[in-house]
């Protein structure tokens, strides 16, 4: 059976369901707080407390480790309660937190084991916090809207990442890194807010997955990922570039601080560039999907990213050389939200619903909870061949991908997985059924 392209899709309007926008609102001022203490924190730890690479780099790690060890029980979790009371809590939790630095400062007992601690608990709260926020969407959107409201929220982050960047940039330089973290739990307050007046339809039924064992639905979700080939290969080719980033990002504001003299303002300015270029590519994800298929969208979006992060490893101190860093920021994170978006729609449209926290938290737990290993091997490969080394060792490794989807089928796909009826199986273009198929769950979302 063959499968057409996807013509327009209905009013946007007529089908997503009330409160995507408030939902939206909410993550969009979390984030805005993410970006502003993803500023504040290297320059507090590197320009205030003197952090040295490998502290940088353990930093970073630490923020990473609670992927690793939560992300599959958070999945579970996310399937068995209601998705807005884990949003509240876990934004609670988060101002709570982040407030700690800057009253710490006002004491004069913030350290940088203090900032290892918090970057500990900030790495929990997010990780659950992620893993409802994501999950809760298809039940927000009509199924055939998945696509175009995975971009809208791609483009929050990627507004939410600018606006928080900048602004961040311009707290430090006015009030200084510790005081920043105020503006931080402010944001985590409406966020929290925002999602204590969700209606959350679609709860988790009561009794029914309560009473089966945590590892029991752990499982499951790693069972579904390990046998569903598309997805299979989407998550590996993720997990390789999760390393990358994980060794790039752990070093990458350090570089720029030390090695290129860029200063927090340097930093913010690079970073809130490259914040534009995840905006730009969420917006334009469903458009290119339709104009090229989402076979050959996913295949560029990870060629451009490795091709993209050769500027940073040619650069030298200087406006000039900060601006190209910035602009291939922003190219890189464009191919990265154009990607990022697709690949999840395409994976929620094949998932049954009642797998689609475990089947993401699975997801996370490989790309995400490979981070904090690769960032204490970035830090090791600093301290002994040096930082620009370690940068290089991440950009070879965000190249693998590209030959593991070349040769796959998910560089062939050329229309996204039709929505099925309750007693269908998703098809694709060629023929055959998608993954997934006769488990006798329904459709996916």
């Amino acid at each position: 059976m063959m499968v057409t392209p996807r013509t327009a899709a209905p009013d946007h309007a007529s089908v997503v369901k009330r409160g995507f926008d408030l939902y939206l609102t909410g993550e969009f001022a979390g984030l805005v707080g993410t970006s502003v203490h993803r500023v504040a924190l290297p320059a507090l730890a590197v320009l205030e407390l003197r952090a040295s690479a490998g502290q940088t780099a353990l930093l970073a790690s630490l923020s990473y480790l609670p992927t690793f060890l939560l992300a599959l029980p958070a999945g579970a979790v996310v399937d068995r309660y209601p998705k807005r009371a884990l949003l509240v809590f876990t934004d609670l939790a988060g101002a709570t937190a982040v407030t700690a630095i800057p009253a710490a400062a006002l004491l004069h007992v913030l350290t940088l084991p203090l900032l290892y601690g918090i970057s500990l608990v900030l790495g929990a709260v997010s990780v659950l916090h992620q893993a409802a926020a994501i999950a809760i969407v298809p039940q927000l959107v009509e199924p055939a809207m998945l696509h175009r409201a995975n971009a809208r929220v791609g483009a929050a982050f990627g507004a939410a990442d600018t606006a928080g960047t900048y602004l961040g940039t311009a707290v430090v330089a006015l009030t200084g890194a510790a005081r920043a973290f105020w503006l931080d739990g402010l944001s985590y307050l409406l966020s929290a807010w925002c999602a204590s007046r969700l209606r959350e339809p679609g709860l988790p039924v009561a009794g029914r997955s309560r009473r089966r064992r945590f590892t029991a639905e752990i499982w499951e979700g790693l069972a579904y990922t390990a046998r569903t080939p598309l997805v299979r290969e989407l998550v590996f080719a993720l997990t390789v570039v999760g390393l990358g980033v994980g060794i790039t990002g752990a070093l990458f504001s350090y570089y720029l601080l030390t090695t290129l003299a860029a200063g927090p303002t340097g930093l913010g300015i690079v970073m809130g560039v490259s914040g534009v270029g995840a905006l730009a590519g969420a917006l334009l994800a469903p458009r290119i999907v339709v104009r090229f298929g989402p076979g050959r969208t996913l295949l560029a979006g990870f060629v451009v990213c490795p091709v993209a992060g050769v500027p940073l490893l040619i650069a030298r101190p200087g406006v000039g050389w900060l601006g190209l860093i910035a602009v291939a920021g922003a190219v890189q994170l464009a191919a990265a939200g154009v990607a990022g978006t697709t690949q999840r729609a395409l994976r929620q449209q094949i998932c049954p619903p009642h797998l689609q926290a475990r089947a993401q938290q699975t997801s996370t737990w490989l790309v995400s909870g490979s981070k904090p290993f690769a960032a204490l091997a970035g830090g090791a490969v600093a301290t002994a061949y040096g930082v620009h080394a370690a940068l290089l060792v991440g950009a070879l490794l965000l190249a693998v991908p590209v030959a593991v989807l070349w040769r796959s089928p998910v560089g062939r796909l050329t229309a996204l997985p039709v929505i099925p009826t309750p007693t269908e199986a998703p098809v694709l273009i060629g023929g055959g059924h998608a993954p997934g198929e006769g488990t006798g769950k329904g459709r996916g979302q």
